[in-house]
């Protein structure tokens, strides 16, 4: 990330006498007080973090606006095909044997050879499963009848009919080189397999989603279908892999029709059907630390999180100044502006600037000493003393109401206990004991009860259980024998995404980048566009609006996607085994997603999380049931009344819960966030009011605040203060003071080359069968090895007689030899 793309402090602007003056005028000072007022005055956002939006929306994020006359031609091609059959009959009048009747029918007529009549009959069962909307008259009875729909088609093997079409038009060589021929792609190239993944996504979305009212049948349908998803069933991988085949095909332009925003939430919900969403991983988690006779989990992170209270920006550094001018009206001010406050945005030094050349800078009269000119202002509120009584024209700020117990549970690794008594027998005694944590012996009282403290609150992870088991298998391979790897969809997933494991990857970052709204358009990056745009482009104000909007969400819809579905990998991987998880993670980094998750927060974050980039009335189920008004300008304008869009604001904690996985302990990773200056970058994401979207910028910004020297921590005390409010506590962990700094430049290239030895060590030992030819059992028992029919040339059948005689009776023995050594 250059340095020109980071905002610049406006500080220091001297004219040619050397007295100061306001920045490029009035115009700018009243635009950023003006944006530093609207961010404090951002209200709390009622947000509620889950795997998923409501199904309405998630069911409506699937067709583009530019889709809508679809809907009604796949209505008119199912009336068309339904009068012939059920005469004068609607399709809700019909019992349930003679709807079954009718989609066997379907389902045989899918198979003609005729590309258009297949189509057809695609966009027939399509109207089915978006529930027959032309008989209903609510959008709570599409929702009843596309539900009801689906199961049906379920149980009448529809998806296995439709996996087939679907492998037929990836392998389809005509239309990829048409579409790679031509200089636009529009909708219309990616007809057919838009209507097949629709057809498929309305299928895993609904029978994923569970109800209170779901028949005992439909309970069943839904186990059943997420076994089969996840199994190996469709030709030996499972359905995750053929939907990664066609996201890497997209991106190494062999196929650039594609319908990338439905093939991506089709894979993000197949993969959240298959292995589980949040809450079951939290589940997965508790069980998983039964079975290794672990202590149970302090708290439930859910709830915690659900609990927390977003924490209020103090005044910005705008009001600050009007304040101090107020007060200064009567002499003449060398310096309008004050220390930095800790959650404004403006006017962020650089952290590796020199210490004393910003001493320098400030006036003298300006600087006291002792504790009280460290701490701002603002500040001073924070400090356990007594707080000095105010001066009268200081800024209104709200009062800090001190929680009555921090959040988290406190935690300590086995690593901290060895560490903090290695040190102490060094300074008391003279030598050290290696890894022995109960052997107090010599050290004084004060030691023993830290230790008792630390053991208190060690936490063991299962991550730490799996290093050390994979040690031990590696070590002691022929003793330990073969280790028993459980079947789980998770394994059988990673097993088939090993192979082209990089390129899923780098796959998956460029479309994040082709989406994130900070990208600029370039003509050899990726056009994502393909499924939005229509054959004849907009030529009146009104569609060009139209499709503004829609490119702008399609955009949106897409990084949601990709930014779940990695989160979700990640989590899943991590808990199935750690070495997964860690290959995953440095195909991550090394594919550049740290710089490019920071170059999609530097944008202004509070725009991008209020965006309205949507229609109502063009929204699924609402406009296949309502008269559809004329559209106007400022109707468009309007967008919906919600103070933020979800998906935004979810793809966003999403993305920072990513950053926060790639780089927790990993002081390499760490230092890429304090190279590519990610301070300033994050803290302007603190705007935004919502406890846990907060909560992973803290943490973000706590693990490298020991990087970012004295002078950054020492102008930033509110966010300090709100990281040590919030953020979980590591006893001995010395993030606010920077004493210790346990990781130098030159180790870091040797961290990420020890991971990847120990990951290469891993995926051989475990799914690379041949390379493990030494350690192969060999049969040895004589009854065996003798009684093995061993298939002999036909010729020996003549001579075996002449060859004993030759080879065995006329050869001498000499016993003898055979006692003395050789």
């Amino acid at each position: 990330m250059q340095a020109e793309d980071m905002e610049v402090p406006i500080i220091n602007n001297l004219n040619d006498n050397g007295d100061r003056q306001r920045p490029k005028g009035k115009d700018v000072f009243k635009d950023q007080q003006k944006e530093s007022e609207s961010s404090m005055e951002s209200p709390n956002l009622e947000f509620e973090y889950g795997d998923t939006d409501t199904l309405t929306a998630e069911l409506s994020e699937l067709y583009s606006y530019t889709e809508e006359p679809e809907f009604a031609l796949n209505r008119d091609y199912f009336e068309e095909d339904f009068k012939s059959h059920a005469r004068g009959r609607r399709w809700i009048e019909l019992t349930v044997e003679e709807q079954r009747t009718y989609v066997m029918r379907l389902l045989d007529a899918l198979e003609v050879t005729d590309r258009d009549k297949r189509l057809k009959v695609a966009r027939a069962i399509l109207y089915l499963a978006q529930g027959v909307f032309d008989e209903c008259d609510t959008e709570v009875d599409v929702l009843h009848w596309s539900r009801h729909n689906v199961f049906l088609l379920y149980d009448m093997g529809i998806f296995t009919a439709l996996l087939e079409l679907l492998s037929m038009e990836i392998d389809n060589n005509q239309a990829c080189s048409s579409a790679v021929r031509k200089p636009a792609i529009s909708l219309a190239d990616s007809t057919e397999l838009r209507v097949l993944l629709s057809i498929m996504y309305l299928m895993v979305e609904t029978i994923r989603v569970q109800t209170e009212d779901d028949r005992p049948e439909w309970i069943a349908a839904r186990e059943a279908f997420k076994n089969e998803l996840g199994s190996p069933l469709y030709n030996g991988e499972p359905f995750a892999l053929l939907l990664f085949t066609m996201v890497t095909k997209f991106c190494s332009m062999n196929a650039p029709h594609f319908p990338m925003k439905k093939v991506l939430l089709l894979l993000w919900k197949t993969i959240l059907f298959t292995l589980g969403g949040f809450e079951e991983l939290q589940e997965m988690k508790v069980r998983g630390r039964e079975r290794l006779n672990l202590p149970p989990l302090p708290e439930d992170s859910i709830k915690v999180v659900r609990a927390m209270r977003a924490a209020s920006p103090p005044a910005s550094a705008m009001e600050l100044i009007e304040q101090q001018q107020q007060q200064k009206r009567g002499r003449r001010s060398r310096r309008p502006l004050v220390k930095q406050d800790s959650l404004d945005t403006y006017n962020e030094r650089d952290p590796f600037k020199n210490d004393d050349a910003r001493d320098e800078e400030e006036d003298p009269e300006d600087t006291d000493s002792g504790i009280e000119g460290e701490v701002d202002p603002l500040d001073r509120d924070v400090i356990i003393q007594p707080p000095p009584p105010p001066p009268p024209l200081r800024p209104p700020t709200e009062r800090v109401n001190f929680p009555k117990g921090l959040p988290w549970a406190p935690k300590v690794r086995e690593k901290d206990i060895e560490h903090f008594l290695e040190t102490s027998r060094n300074k008391f005694i003279g030598f050290t004991l290696g890894n022995d944590t109960d052997t107090l012996v010599g050290l004084p009282r004060p030691i023993h009860e830290s230790v008792k403290t630390l053991k208190q609150h060690k936490y063991v992870s299962i991550a730490e259980v799996q290093i050390k088991k994979e040690d031990e298998l590696q070590q002691c391979p022929m003793t330990l024998g073969e280790e028993e790897v459980e079947e789980t969809p998770t394994e059988m997933l990673y097993l088939g995404m090993l192979p082209n494991l990089s390129q899923y990857v780098i796959a998956l970052l460029k479309l994040l980048l082709a989406a994130a709204p900070t990208s600029k358009a370039k003509t050899d990056s990726i056009n994502i566009l393909a499924d939005v745009l229509p054959e004849e482009m907009p030529i009146t104000v009104l569609q060009s609006m139209k499709l503004g909007i829609d490119v702008n969400r399609h955009k949106e819809i897409i990084v949601k996607a990709i930014s779940a579905l990695l989160l979700l990998l990640l989590k899943h991987f991590k808990l199935n085994h750690i070495y997964q998880f860690e290959i995953v993670s440095q195909h991550l980094v090394f594919a550049n997603c740290i710089p490019l998750i920071l170059k999609f927060f530097n944008q202004n974050i509070m725009s991008y999380i209020s965006a309205k980039n949507s229609i109502c009335v063009l929204d699924f189920p609402h406009c296949v049931v309502h008269e559809m008004p004329e559209l106007t300008a400022e109707s468009l304008e309007a967008g919906d009344s919600n103070q933020f869009c979800w998906r935004n604001l979810f793809s966003c904690i999403n993305l920072l819960r990513i950053l926060n996985k790639l780089t927790k302990w990993k002081h390499s990773r760490t230092m890429m966030l304090v190279v590519f200056k990610s301070a300033p970058i994050l803290k302007r994401a603190l705007k935004v009011k919502q406890a846990m979207m907060q909560l992973y910028v803290l943490k973000l910004l706590k693990i490298q605040t020991k990087y970012l020297g004295r002078q950054w921590r020492k102008s930033n005390m509110k966010t300090m203060s709100a990281i040590y409010q919030k953020v979980r506590h590591r006893l001995n962990d010395d993030w606010a003071y920077g004493n210790d700094i346990d990781a130098r430049p030159w180790d870091f290239q040797a961290e990420e080359c020890a991971l990847r030895e120990s990951i290469e060590k891993f995926n051989s030992r475990r799914y690379d069968k041949n390379k493990n030819g030494d350690f192969t059992p060999v049969d040895n028992c004589l009854q065996s090895v003798l009684g093995q029919r061993v298939e002999l040339p036909e010729d020996f059948h003549y001579s075996y007689e002449m060859w004993l005689e030759r080879e065995v009776f006329s050869q001498p023995i000499q016993w003898e030899g055979l006692l003395q050594n050789p």
